[in-house]
């Protein structure tokens, strides 16, 4: 009959290719069975071909069930963790745009509807960004099998003597240390992307007179993407923080491969010789803040030389620290 036919092809459209000659065969000799039991081996009329199809249900759902698996983007088990991390986002972005705008409102009034103009033009192109980023990173975790170690299944057959033991207390991370942590990335990705004029040394000449800027302003956009990108990973090592609730071997091993990517990133991107200000001595000079020749200007000068060094020193060492700190309290018992 025609509408087994129509039922048969709109379960397998929604199955992979290679499985769909084998289920139809399979759904059509089930229905035919079906059919049979109902009319004890009579002519099956049209209402009994629809009682039977009716039983068997809505063809997406039993597609689902020959394919084993549910399709979604992110998994009802960490739902409600992404739900929480993007509210930590969100909350964090609007108030790093928000402090920005009253900043340059205090230290430019004059110009309020142009920043009112930037604060609007922020908050609609760094909103879709953030959830985007933030879900972006869930899926890939759930694609990937990221969370299918935590113990966050809630459909497995449960007994009490498969609860885990309490972790020791150095072993447990505090709820608030992750979302700290993912606060302080996202503020620091709105700043550099939104306020990065402000990222410097500020004059003040009676009032606000502007900012010689640390970064150089020529090439910062082609190194934007990579700042974003290290800041993210910052997130994504915040959220496993979160995600775990404990030190694990695991856990400890993907902060690892966070902080390789980070610094390695940052390695090659501020030993470039174009993301440091090149003029930023002279600029200085020129804000009336130092005097060439003086005392003052050898010690900022020497201070600016090896900023680059330094930074990277700190990184290095507070990166390996992480890893190491989570590898100690990972073996508390």
């Amino acid at each position: 009959m025609e509408m087994i036919e129509r039922y048969i092809y709109a379960v397998t459209q929604k199955l992979p290719t290679s499985q769909r000659s084998d289920i139809a065969e399979e759904l059509r000799g089930l229905i035919e069975d079906m059919l049979t039991e109902r009319t004890q081996g009579g002519k099956p009329t049209d209402k009994d071909l629809e009682n039977v199809l009716t039983e068997l249900g809505n063809p997406r759902h039993l597609a689902q069930k020959y394919r084993g698996i549910k399709k979604y983007l992110i998994g009802p088990e960490i739902f409600d963790l992404y739900v929480l991390v993007l509210k930590i986002v969100l909350i964090s972005l609007a108030a790093a745009i928000g402090i920005g705008f009253i900043l340059q409102t205090v230290l430019e009034p004059i110009s309020i509807l142009d920043h009112f103009i930037d604060l609007i033009v922020s908050m609609v192109t760094s909103i879709p960004a953030a959830i985007g980023w933030t879900t972006l990173g869930f899926a890939l975790g759930e694609y990937y099998g990221g969370f299918k170690s935590i113990d966050l299944q809630v459909d497995k057959d449960w007994n009490p003597s498969s609860l885990a033991p309490i972790p020791d207390k150095k072993r447990q991370i505090k709820r608030y240390e992750p979302i700290i942590g993912i606060a302080f990335y996202t503020l620091l990705i709105v700043m550099f992307a939104f306020s990065n004029e402000f990222f410097g040394v500020w004059v003040f000449h009676e009032k606000f007179a502007g900012v010689v800027p640390f970064l150089n302003e020529n090439t910062y956009v082609s190194y934007l993407f990579f700042i974003i990108l290290i800041l993210g990973f910052g997130i994504l090592k915040e959220s496993l923080k979160l995600v775990y609730g404990k030190w694990t071997i695991k856990l400890v091993v993907y902060s690892a491969i966070v902080n390789l990517i980070s610094m390695v990133t940052v390695m090659i991107m501020i030993n470039g010789p174009a993301f440091w200000n090149p003029d930023f001595m002279v600029e200085l000079t020129q804000a009336g803040l130092l005097s060439k020749g003086s005392d003052a200007y050898g010690t900022v000068s020497k201070i600016w030389e090896q900023s680059t060094y330094w930074i990277l020193v700190l990184l290095v060492i507070g990166l390996i620290w992480d890893v190491i700190d989570g590898y100690i309290k990972s073996r508390k018992s």
